[in-house]
């Protein structure tokens, strides 16, 4: 199985480009369905110790769905398949234009990509063979709930909002919960992500308009104050399994710009730029206002950079006792 190592503002993206089996599926959200219930095994040797670690995340490329789309992308993490990723189509246009899968010139390049949440559309500033940034338009993104509270074990009384952004986020501001700011380290993060979303979703049910299956909280967005006066926020999600992104989360990004404009802080054509935990930036722009299945939605784009690592071959050992691999936190 070979694969291409990346990373999107400090997040890693492993992309595997061969030796994938054949994944039936009409659809890129049936694709899904299928690796959950067939290709688990297969997730957790790419994504788990010793090839992984707690916080890996990754793509499945293939082929397109769509007639004109260019190809399909599965999302992987430490606990499952992801809907949608924004890191992940920074990281894949630039693999995919940087190392010849699709021969572009210099210039700008457009890759149409189908996700399990929808086709999403990229585009790539390409100079000398090099992929500088990329800007990608996400599916529609939507306020589901502002103002929301849920009484969290350990916390007391969290306040959020709730948003969609290609998943579902709930985004805490993080003095109100008592965090430092910045963080100092991610323990702190980690447990109160895991006990915030556990909470919310024994209390909450939660239904995308459109697809069941895109109907579940994935992450806590905790928001503060940037460290560089020309940004606006500071975005720190834990997703999945108690995963900390080290980007500032394309589809969170994506949720965060509805949410603005929800509260009339921003309007069409205009942008707000977040920082990660480690201080690399993605911009949000209002790029239009669209009705979706009776809400108020909008098209968000993203832009960032992501930057090649390396190329590796994995095989799998039969005689491995610890082949499908492990977690340790």
């Amino acid at each position: 199985m070979t694969v291409i190592d990346s990373h999107t503002g400090g997040e890693p993206f492993r992309l595997v480009i061969d030796g994938l089996p054949e994944i039936p599926g009409e659809t890129v959200l049936a694709k899904r369905r299928y690796a959950i219930d067939h290709l688990d095994d297969l997730r957790r040797m790419l994504m788990w110790e010793p090839r992984g670690h707690a916080d890996m995340y990754g793509g499945w490329l293939g082929d397109p769905v769509e007639d004109d789309s260019d190809l399909s992308i599965l999302f992987l993490h430490n606990q499952g398949f992801s809907t949608m990723c924004g890191h992940g189509i920074i990281a894949l246009a630039t693999i995919v234009f940087e190392t010849g899968i699709i021969e572009v010139s210099d210039g700008t390049a457009i890759l149409r990509i189908d996700t399990p949440a929808g086709q999403v559309s990229a585009w790539a500033t390409v100079m000398n063979g090099s992929v500088g940034e990329v800007r990608f338009r996400n599916v529609a993104s939507f306020v589901d709930s502002l103002d929301n509270s849920v009484d969290v074990p350990g916390i007391g009384d969290v306040g959020y909002d709730l948003a969609f952004g290609g998943a579902y986020y709930a985004y805490v501001d993080a003095a109100s919960i008592g965090l430092s700011w910045p963080p100092r380290g991610q323990t702190d993060l980690v447990e109160a992500g895991r006990r915030i979303k556990e909470s919310i979703m024994d209390k909450t049910s939660i239904r995308h308009p459109e697809h069941l299956d895109l109907g579940f909280l994935y992450g806590v967005i905790f928001t503060g104050a940037p460290s560089d006066p020309q940004n606006h926020y500071r975005n720190i999600c834990v997703f999945a399994d108690g995963e900390v992104d080290r980007s500032p989360t394309g589809t969170g990004v994506s949720g965060r710009v509805a949410i603005d404009v929800a509260r009339r802080r921003l309007s069409l054509g205009e942008s707000i730029r977040v920082e990660s935990i480690i201080g690399s930036v993605f911009t949000g722009l209002v790029a239009g206002e669209i009705a979706y299945f009776g809400l108020s939605a909008v098209l968000p784009e993203i832009s960032g950079t992501a930057h090649i690592m390396g190329r590796s071959t994995f095989w799998l050992d039969p005689d491995d006792p610890i082949r499908p691999g492990f977690i340790l936190r």
